[in-house]
């Protein structure tokens, strides 16, 4: 872990914001997406280490790499120098071989220590229960997956410390992320407040993680839906949510998946999202013009069978172009 250790500080002057968190843990502005244009100070890529390897993550685009392709994509000349310091190492993992091995990201011990939800389960609450009735009102049937906070913060600092003051302290639904071994990683707070400062806080246990919801519900050997948001994954067949960030589904173990982007043809960073799935030759859905409204949820409270609508508009290739070039308005 030196040698990677000095190769990571030798490439640290090509890293925008670069910075060490802790031992075997640094962060940076993503060198692939560029991270966020509006907000400079947004840094969300990661090289952190998996037993004796770095492995390069970013939060925001999804893209993973080995610290070996990673020095390829930033610097050849530096990648070159360290395939060779690799290759004189008898003690390295490549051994007598040149060949530095793709990361595996489907970890199986995490390296947070997992804490008690130790909260009711909202199907445990009264009916008449205003995180309850939010949900139902919204038509969502899976109860079961959501939690009830009554103190939020103070809940959130016995997992993890993250507020300095338990001041206008609120409750909110716990929406959990688990991995595929059922293991939370972390979560995301609901605010049900009429007129909340923030209405998502996002709370990563383990900062290495992608958010992503519903990676403990899927089948990986049936195609996977990607939608937006938590609620919206609840309505339709094996899907995972974004929750907030983008994934580069290509680092799971899944046979096939089909993006289902926010019905926002005005929008133009969804549609820009689409057409780089596009070209990528990723399937997606195009939602057809007697669909109004922007997201499932929404849809589903209008009448629509998404399910239905859904897998009648999935496209690729050429027709996803046609199809989108019709759909977009910006």
């Amino acid at each position: 872990m030196v040698l990677d250790d000095q190769y990571v500080i030798l490439v640290s002057h090509r890293l925008e914001l670069f910075k060490r968190q802790k031992k075997g843990l640094f962060n940076f502005r993503c060198p692939y997406c560029g991270d966020s244009q509006k907000r400079k100070n947004k840094a969300r890529g990661y090289l952190f280490q998996v037993k004796n390897n770095y492995v390069y993550k970013c939060h925001n685009c999804g893209i993973g790499r080995s610290l070996s392709n990673f020095l390829k994509d930033q610097d050849p000349t530096l990648h070159d120098q360290y395939v060779m310091e690799k290759f004189k190492d008898s003690n390295s993992a490549v051994g007598k071989s040149t060949f530095v091995p793709a990361p595996k990201f489907n970890f199986k011990t995490p390296k947070f220590d997992t804490k008690s939800i130790d909260l009711e389960k909202i199907s445990e609450l009264n009916t008449s229960h205003v995180a309850r009735e939010y949900l139902e009102k919204r038509q969502i049937k899976c109860l079961d997956y959501f939690y009830y906070a009554p103190k939020f913060k103070e809940w959130t600092n016995k997992q993890k410390k993250t507020f300095d003051t338990l001041r206008q302290d609120g409750h909110r639904i716990i929406i959990p992320f688990f991995d595929e071994d059922g293991k939370m990683f972390g979560y995301q707070g609901r605010s049900l407040d009429p007129n909340p400062r923030m209405r998502y806080i996002t709370v990563m246990l383990d900062e290495s993680k992608i958010k992503i919801f519903g990676l403990d519900r899927i089948d990986p050997t049936k195609p996977v839906h990607i939608v937006e948001g938590p609620f919206d994954a609840t309505f339709l067949k094996n899907s995972v949510a974004m929750a907030g960030s983008d994934i580069d589904p290509r680092t799971y173990n899944w046979s096939d998946y089909i993006w289902v982007y926010d019905n926002e043809p005005r929008n133009r960073e969804i549609v820009n999202k689409i057409s780089r799935s596009v070209d990528r030759g990723d399937k997606v859905v195009i939602w057809p013009k007697n669909i109004q409204q922007k997201d499932i949820n929404d849809m589903i409270l209008a009448g629509h069978d998404v399910q239905k609508v859904v897998e009648s508009n999935v496209y690729q290739k050429l027709e996803a172009n046609l199809k989108l070039n019709d759909w977009k308005r910006v």
